[in-house]
Formats: structure tokens, sequence, C-alpha cells
């Protein structure tokens, strides 16, 4: 028989966490599968918008509400993940289904106003059947026991984002890209719904579902979540097109880049950088590992690197000494890399990479992702897995002296443009210079002879040289440092624009 204490403590628990639905449904993945085939046969149907005042509420009293972590999903078990809940409003005007997982069974989360907290600023707000969530936060023991720390967010269209230990939040990934960089326009996929599995005490592992719909295509994904040093996810994935599919983006990176010191003059800033991520690294189904800078053009840029099967692909933040960036309250020198690698063949396509023009941090102005060959047709059932690491530079490439830095800039004589490339420390690059073979090639206008000195500051190489346009409006650069054949550097890419 329960004792009277228990029995209030488990009303205490129940009053402080999410009404969950008394019905439940058989989960599985096979099952999600199976909806979003269905979905897929059927008309789009967009789903309803909330209240209109929760729609056009202003950023700043949207600030004035949050989640009360006292309230979190699970927060009074021994499960080792806490879940936390965002309301919809302002930019997510349409809300997602949070249902939990438990022995095969899901049973849905409905809305609830009062777990969160407000200010006495917030508004008085309408509150109807339309209304819902925006997303979930994932937390667990990252550093000290009871002490739970966030790692993982799933919110809006089908946005996710993580970090490794002791980061800060950054770049983002996307279940799907579509027609990004278009004339026409991109359309957004949304994640409609979640599924989270709850975890048994101990596991090291978390599990969340999610339906991704669009009026182009639905899905079943599976994302496989283990946090640490470096957050690691493996990505399943279902799709089903309800139009030809001739331009997707999998894998999808998003990312800010506003200036470092290729473009340092353009911007009247304290700071001698801004951006999230600073370069595209990608490791090519022949082996070569290609470092290409970011840039923030005056005009779009489309960029694609053709592969066939490539190994890995990721948006990158190198430079971890935080006086690179002197902001003391963004810590940009804390944003994490992401890497993603395939599972399995991917075929033919490119890895595209979109530059947007920016001039305020607050924009995200870099996409890039795996662009397949071969168009996915109508119906046609369509699986792809993929891993991604969220952490530092990635493990396990070739062992290759990386770029550390790319400065672009006129030089003395204020006519050329010089472009210096500093290569890390690395045994391949120690003896004589002279021995080296300089790879360096441009596909417009007069590129210099290249000159490779020790660098005291770096302890590594640098590779300096100038350019001379002319009339190009653009100038693909191609730059590496090998020896009797073989490659000591990543290969450098960059495309500089007048």
């Amino acid at each position: 028989m329960m004792d009277r204490r228990t029995f209030m403590a488990l009303i205490a628990a129940a009053a402080a966490s999410p009404a969950i639905g008394q019905t439940a449904q058989p989960f599985s993945r096979d099952w999600l599968i199976d909806l979003a085939l269905q979905k897929s046969q059927a008309d789009y149907v967009a789903r309803p918008l909330i209240p209109e005042a929760w729609r056009k509420i202003s950023y700043d009293d949207f600030q004035h509400i949050w989640f009360n972590e006292k309230k979190a999903i699970w927060n009074d078990t021994d499960r080792p993940l806490k879940l936390d809940l965002f309301t919809a409003g302002l930019y997510v005007e349409r809300p997602t289904t949070i249902h939990l997982v438990e022995d095969g069974q899901a049973r849905q989360l409905a809305y609830d106003i009062s777990l969160f907290d407000k200010t006495g600023d917030f508004p008085d707000l309408p509150i109807d059947d339309t209304m819902g969530y925006a997303g979930l936060r994932m937390r667990a023991e990252l550093n000290a026991p009871g002490i739970f720390e966030e790692f993982t967010v799933f919110q809006g269209a089908s946005y996710l984002r993580a970090i490794g230990n002791g980061q800060t939040y950054g770049l983002s990934a996307r279940g799907l890209a579509l027609r990004t960089g278009d004339p026409d326009g991109e359309e957004f996929p949304d994640f409609t719904d979640f599924w989270v599995e709850a975890p048994e005490p101990g596991a090291d592992h978390f599990i969340v579902h999610a339906l991704l719909d669009s009026p182009s295509v639905t899905g079943a994904y599976q994302f496989t979540i283990k946090h640490g040093e470096t957050t690691e996810m493996t990505v399943a994935a279902t799709l089903f097109p309800r139009v030809d599919l001739t331009h997707v983006g999998l894998g999808a990176l998003t990312s800010m880049f506003l200036f470092d010191e290729t473009n340092r003059h353009r911007f009247d800033d304290f700071r001698p950088a801004v951006h999230d991520s600073e370069g595209l690294l990608m490791l090519n189904g022949n082996g070569e590992r290609i470092w290409r800078p970011l840039a923030n053009p005056k005009k779009v840029e489309i960029s694609a690197f053709v592969d066939d099967g490539p190994q890995g692909f990721g948006l990158m933040q190198r430079d971890r000494d935080p006086e690179s960036f002197a902001d003391l309250e963004a810590h940009y020198e804390a944003r994490p890399s992401l890497w993603i690698t395939p599972d399995g063949d991917w075929g033919k396509g490119v890895v595209e990479l979109i530059e947007i023009p920016a001039d305020k941090e607050i924009y995200d102005n870099i996409v890039a992702f795996w662009r397949p060959r071969e168009v996915m047709k109508t119906g046609a059932r369509q699986d792809f897995s993929y891993h991604m690491a969220w952490g530092n530079d990635p493990a396990g490439l070739p062992d290759l002296a990386p770029v550390t830095n790319t400065r672009i800039g006129k030089g003395f004589d204020q006519i050329k443009t010089v472009i210096t490339i500093d290569f890390a420390p690395h045994p391949a690059l120690e003896g004589a210079l002279e021995n080296l073979t300089i790879v360096l090639r441009g596909s417009h206008g007069d590129v210099s002879p290249a000159i490779v000195q020790r660098n005291p500051g770096t302890g590594g190489v640098r590779m300096s040289f100038s350019i001379l346009p002319g009339d190009a409006p653009m100038v693909e650069l191609r730059a590496q440092l090998r020896r009797d054949g073989a490659p000591l550097t990543e290969v450098w890419l960059y495309r500089w624009t007048a």
C-alpha cells in the first residue's frame, strides 16, 4: 500500500509537470515512416496559425516569457534527461506537436501556459486550441552530478542546434534544404511533430523522432544523440517527395560570417573578427582534404564543389583564441564546428556553398549542404543517413598541415592585392623549404609566384602571393604545398571578388 508521504510527493510532481494526454498511440520508426508516406499521398495542409496577438508580439515583449526549468519533463525522476519546451509566438507562427514515448506508447503533451514564467511586463495574450509549442531543449549532466545543462535544441522549421561540452551555441543544422539560393525562392520544410523516447536511468544516448512536412516533401527522421566533448548525432531519414525534387540539400548547415582578416577593412568595429564559422572543410571522394575560407560578399555567391562519394564536409570554427575576437559577451571562440559524415555512398553531386551579403552579426548568411545530382522523383522513397559531430575540428582526417589563417588586403603599393595563407606547424613541413613544391593557380588575372617562409609568430609556414585581377569580377584560387608529389597541407581554395 502507498503511504501518504509517497502519495503527496507524486501529486506534487504531477502538478509541476506538463499535462500528458491519456490516450496512448503505439509508436515505432516504421509507424512514423508509414505516416510520412500517407501524408505524401495527400495534398499538403499547413498547420493552423496561432492567435494573431502571439504572432505580432514584439521581440522585447517576447523576452518576458521563458520556460520554468523546475517544471521540465522528467524533472522529478532519475532519468538522465530533462526536457524543456519553447512556446510558439513571434517568429514561430505554427506550433509543433510534442509526444513522449515510453514502452512503445506515445502520448501527446498538451499546451500549458503555466509551465512558463513571465514578468509583469508580459502582455495578456489569448490562448485557444491553435496554441502550441515551438520546439524543445535537451539538458543532461554535462559537468557535475545533479546539474543539468543544455546541449541540444530543436526549434523552428527543421532547424536544430547542439554544442560540445563547454561551448556556446553558434551554427545550426537543418533536416532538409529545398531550393536554397534559387531565384524563385526557397522552401522551408517543418518538423511538425516530435516524439522523444524516455531514456532509462543510466542511458548514455537519447532518441528523438520527427515528422517533416512541406508542400514538396514529407519525411520521417530519427536522431540518436550522445553528448560529450563532442556531441555526436546519427541521423536516419526517409523522404517521400510530393513533386520532383531537383534542388535538395542533405546535411544542411547554416551559419554566420561577418568579417575576419580577409575583409576587415569593410567594417568599423572594435573586434578583430566576427563569425560563428570561418571555413568550409571537405574530404572528397578522392581523399583530398580541402579548406575554403568563408566570405561575406557584396552579392550572393554560390560555389559548387563537384564530387563523387563525399567522405565528409562541414563548417568549422578553428580559431579558439579569445583575443582573436575580443568579444567578452558573444564568445565566438567557443562556437562549435559541425562535421557531416555520410553513411554509405552518396554518389555524384556537389557540396554547395551559398554566401549571402550581411551587414550585421544577427543574420545567418552562410549555407552549405550536399546536393545530389540525381533528381528525387515524385513518390519514390528516399533513404539516407549521416553522422553529425558538434565540437572542434573532426578526427580521422588525412594527416596534413591545416590552414590556420587567411589574410587579404592591398600591398605597400596599394595596387596589388596581397594574399597570405598560414599553415599550422606540422612534421611534414620541417626541413628545408626549398624542397617544397608550391601549387598555385588562379582562374583570371595575373597571379604572382608565391613565396614560402617560416612564420615565427605561429611556428608554422606562410605562403604569400599577390593578384592583379584586371577586369575580372572574380578570381578562383587554389593553393597547396607538396613534396615529391605528396600533399603536405590542405588544399586551400578561395573566390576573390571585386
